[in-house]
């Protein structure tokens, strides 16, 4: 397979894509650049969340946002938050609402159970762990990541086969949290069963979707609207990720399946 042919049809001015397979990473196109993750940052900031939850820094039961909402509910987009405020759109628990805000208030209530920033945290629990020295978080937790196509390989490659992070902060984080929530795919619409970890967005049977349909139902990940992309599916032994300098829109709503049904076909 020829990754950089399969970039060049893409609308954007400049991409990076790798494949991680069980051993680490099997093909690579580099741009050179840091990208923004956008959304992607949501992983790294849940996985930082449900470390210290494992280690009794915080509790997943702690009750955090609107009244009944705890930390869980925040980290699968159940709280019933509105995606960038604190208006509560629906009875935690029946809906998926996706919301940034609820992902900032989890970090907040990390930092406050902590004594110590946020961004101290990430490094210590993911970036330093993995070392992943060239990615930064400026702003957001939800959304304020930039990195290098190599940091977001190294996390990907982390997800598929657990080295350094706890196995159950990254069960946790890829398990379906509050089953059979209807929501809005941020792009896709809505879908019955809008199926969430605790971080991590997971395939299920859902159409249509940012990655291909032969990927598995198990399929976890995250997309970004700044068109950065991860998914890991555990079935194929495979994960992709890219990053590129063009905000998501039709075109990655197009090329992103088609690249992952290539990717498992060849690799797979």
């Amino acid at each position: 397979m020829d990754l950089k042919a399969e970039l060049a049809d893409w609308p954007v001015g400049s991409a990076s894509v790798a494949v991680i397979g069980p051993h680490g990473v099997i093909d690579v196109v580099d741009d050179g650049q840091a990208h923004r993750w956008a959304s992607v940052t949501k992983i790294m900031t849940a996985l930082t969340v449900l470390d210290a939850s494992v280690e009794g820094v915080v509790g997943l039961d702690d009750e955090v946002g609107p009244p009944g909402s705890t930390l869980r509910h925040l980290l699968s987009h159940a709280s019933g938050l509105a995606p960038d405020s604190d208006q509560v759109m629906a009875r935690v628990g029946t809906r998926r609402i996706y919301s940034n805000r609820g992902i900032e208030l989890a970090a907040d209530h990390l930092a406050a159970a902590g004594g110590r920033p946020f961004g101290e945290q990430l490094e210590e629990r993911v970036l330093g762990l993995l070392d992943m020295t060239g990615t930064t978080l400026d702003g957001s937790p939800a959304h304020g990541a930039q990195g290098t196509i190599e940091d977001l390989a190294a996390l990907a490659f982390e997800l598929l086969r657990p080295r350094l992070l706890m196995p159950e902060v990254v069960r946790l984080a890829s398990t379906v949290a509050f089953p059979g929530l209807s929501g809005v795919v941020p792009g896709f619409g809505k879908q019955q069963h809008n199926d969430w970890g605790l971080g991590c967005e997971i395939r299920d049977d859902k159409s249509p979707h940012w990655t291909a349909p032969e990927n598995s139902p198990g399929t976890f990940g995250h997309f970004g609207q700044s068109g950065s992309f991860l998914w890991v599916d555990r079935d194929a032994n495979l994960a992709c990720v890219s990053l590129c300098d063009t905000a998501f829109g039709p075109w990655a709503a197009q090329a992103w399946p088609l690249l992952a049904g290539r990717v498992l076909a060849h690799y797979g």
